[in-house]
């Protein structure tokens, strides 16, 4: 069976391009936020990509009570809803309630849900009825077939666009691990699955009171799972990571992604001569 393309605004994913979900961890400020959109847009413009601007109103998860959070979800989810007018690309934001849900879902083309939340019954369910295309970031905890239960709970909605993110698997303490079989297996279950590159080198609460990370193996992470067929590539990134606000040790400099999303291009038309 044909898995189903997923179209997000304007976007599609299954197609022969890879859909890039690309943006910062966190809404720093909102002129740090629409300033990150610009130069995406111009960057994936030149890049001749499609690209999906993702950032967060709220890190709610962070490992110290003192780390930076972000804004509230009604403000968020209105910058968020102003910068893709103004560029013309969808947009994308995590929620962690049904309550955000709902504010989320009249502004926003795509509705993430974390990966520590995938499991969240009522979450998952409001996600399938709230009418917009849902990610869920398969848990750390997971095994790639499990997604099939939650795919279960959003199709019982009846009404449900979705896909799944690969984001690492536990491995041990304080490190995760790619496995690579994780998005053939996936597919073979007929879901459209993009793979984190940034979330996947991250070292949960290796720092102590943060989480670390080795933002350096993303790339060589990031053209395995190309290679290895995933539809799409979510990638953090930041103008400046060692003074980002948030997940900055996984994030790659804006800098650097330019080369990185034409080289993921043409692997990707490679694979599919």
């Amino acid at each position: 069976m044909p898995r189903r393309v997923v179209k997000i605004g304007r976007q599609t994913l299954g197609g022969k391009k890879l859909l890039f979900i690309l943006g910062p961890c966190v809404m720093e400020t909102p002129a740090f936020t629409r300033r990150m959109a610009k130069k995406l847009h111009a960057i994936c413009d030149d890049a001749g990509v499609n690209f999906i601007f993702k950032a967060s109103y709220d890190k709610a998860n962070r490992t110290s009570v003192a780390s930076f959070r972000g804004t509230d979800v009604r403000d968020g989810c209105k910058l968020l809803s102003d910068i893709g007018g103004e560029f013309g690309v969808p947009v994308t934001t995590d929620v962690h309630s049904p309550d955000e849900l709902e504010v989320a879902a009249q502004s926003i083309d795509l509705i993430q849900i974390p990966a520590f939340l995938c499991r969240q019954t009522d979450l998952i369910l409001a996600a399938g009825a709230c009418g917009r295309v849902i990610n869920v970031k398969k848990g750390q905890f997971l095994a790639p077939w499990d997604v099939k239960n939650i795919a279960k709970k959003l199709d019982t909605t009846g009404k449900c666009s979705y896909f799944f993110t690969e984001r690492g698997t536990s491995f041990g303490y304080n490190n995760l691990v790619a496995d690579m079989r994780s998005i053939f297996w996936m597919q073979q279950m007929n879901y459209q699955v993009i793979f984190d590159a940034t979330h996947s080198v991250q070292r949960p609460g290796g720092a102590g009171d943060r989480t670390g990370g080795d933002g350096e193996l993303a790339p060589v992470l990031a053209r395995a799972a190309v290679a290895a067929g995933c539809d799409g590539v979510f990638i953090e990134t930041h103008e400046n990571p060692a003074k980002a606000l948030s997940d900055g040790p996984n994030q790659i400099p804006l800098r650097a992604l330019s080369p990185l999303l034409r080289q993921l291009s043409r692997l990707r038309h490679e694979i599919l001569r």
